[in-house]
């Protein structure tokens, strides 16, 4: 899209505001960036940013800066509630999200995925499968590299693949995916809505703009309004009808049909299967061929963070779960184990309690060790079925889950809410898990 002759603002200098800036300015505008947190940190990617041609403003000059702009752009990371975003709007300032403005640019279809869980291994399995069916593309958005880092080269994909946030969604106008994925929902970020049905309305603007030529692929326990897309349906749910669904044993079925089995991937639990499920069909909405996309499936390994295996020490097993990040995450980790648990959980208050975990708890884990702002409000939800240990850091929570564990038993660090109590992300969280884990000693056994 051109932009020549506009004056754009560019709201956060994060990796995405940094990356709308540049395709900002390869598209004939002309670029203020302003920043109003800790310059300090920013400023290598605002010198590289000046000498392409924008003007940088950060820290406090940030709020205090008065211009006529064409239009502002909003970073992901921003809340549009917070000063420096709202002044813009006060003045009249059409407000555009980063994914609206990277779409407006995007030269190839869009493949877009939501949820409340299983967005990251949705998004990433959805391009890699695309990618050995001949079908090029690149996962983008949420996922961690910037839709306006793809756009800008878009006319050499067939699918940009983007992950996206009920937050992106909220700043979206134009935006029309060809495939809106929606994975599943609970409950979660209520910090930032007044209520379920908000996030809801949120999430629901992924479909707001297709039409019958575009696709809904979407869980089928999901009660969701009339869309105009065609609709294709998933679920691992027994006795729910849908287009995908999990037969016998762990063979994931295609209107009756086997495609493949659970346990030639390396993906594990029902909702895995429901994300290689969603995966699938994103392909074949695109012209994929199934066969084609079977050995990706076979091939993709989950990303970190999420049900990963850390270690085993003294017949104990580690998993990090760093990534959930809400109640339904924590409640899938957990019915995914086999075997006796110490469940690590707990860290910022979002909002929500830990109250409707309670039964799931108790039948699935022996003892619970709890962290972050969290823990105690959680002991007192969960002590009627588990008993609780809260404890003041994540290295003090290692060590008590590990004087609690028994051979056999499985140590699993699923939070079940965000990290920002402790932590500056989920990956530092789960890093600082992992790290934790691997300066572990094994017992000396003698006889």
């Amino acid at each position: 899209m051109d932009y020549t002759g506009k004056h754009a603002a560019v709201l956060g200098l994060g990796r995405s505001g940094a990356a709308a800036a540049r395709l900002l300015l390869e598209s004939g505008a002309s670029v203020t960036v302003l920043d109003s947190g800790d310059p300090a940190p920013r400023r290598e990617a605002a010198g590289q940013l000046s000498s392409r041609g924008a003007r940088v403003v950060l820290g406090d000059d940030a709020l205090r800066c008065v211009q006529d702009f064409d239009f502002a752009v909003l970073s992901p990371g921003i809340d549009p509630v917070v000063p420096l975003a709202r002044r813009p709007v006060e003045s009249g300032v059409p407000l555009l999200g980063e994914i609206e403005l990277a779409f407006r640019s995007c030269r190839c279809p869009v493949v877009a995925i939501t949820g409340t869980n299983g967005k990251t291994t949705t998004t990433g399995l959805t391009a890699e499968l695309l990618n050995a069916a001949g079908i090029t593309a690149e996962a983008c958005g949420n996922i961690g590299l910037p839709f306006s880092e793809v756009a800008a080269h878009s006319g050499s994909l067939d699918a940009a693949v983007v992950e996206i946030s009920s937050f992106q969604l909220e700043t979206t106008d134009t935006f029309r995916p060809r495939v809106a994925v929606w994975t599943n929902f609970s409950a979660n970020h209520l910090d930032r809505y007044p209520d379920v049905a908000s996030y809801r309305a949120a999430k629901l603007r992924i479909f707001d703009r297709q039409t019958a030529e575009d696709f809904a692929v979407v869980n089928a326990r999901l009660e969701l309004p009339a869309l105009r897309a065609q609709r294709v349906t998933f679920t691992a749910a027994p006795a729910v009808e849908a287009d995908f669904t999990l037969g016998e044993g762990d063979m994931i079925l295609h209107h009756g049909a086997p495609v493949i089995a659970m346990s030639e991937t390396r993906l594990r639990g029902p909702h895995n299967a429901e994300n290689l499920m969603a995966a699938l069909a994103a392909g074949l909405c695109l012209g994929a061929d199934l066969q084609k996309m079977l050995p990706a499936a076979r091939a993709y390994a989950p990303p970190p963070h999420r049900c990963e295996f850390v270690g085993e020490v003294d017949g104990v097993t580690y998993i990090n779960d760093s990534k959930s990040t809400n109640l339904d995450a924590l409640a899938q980790a957990l019915q995914g184990q086999s075997g006796g648990v110490v469940l690590i959980a707990g860290g910022k208050n979002k909002g929500f309690d830990f109250a409707p975990l309670t039964d799931l708890v108790g039948a699935r884990a022996h003892d619970a060790v709890l962290i972050g702002e969290l823990r105690g409000s959680i002991a007192r939800e969960w002590s009627g079925s588990v008993p609780c240990h809260p404890v003041d850091s994540l290295g003090a929570a290692l060590d008590q889950a590990r004087s609690l564990a028994r051979p056999g038993d499985t140590v699993l660090f699923s939070p079940g809410t965000s990290s920002f109590d402790m932590f500056r992300s989920y990956e530092e969280r789960g890093d600082t898990f992992k790290q934790l884990v691997r300066q572990i000693q094994p017992t000396n056994h003698t006889s």
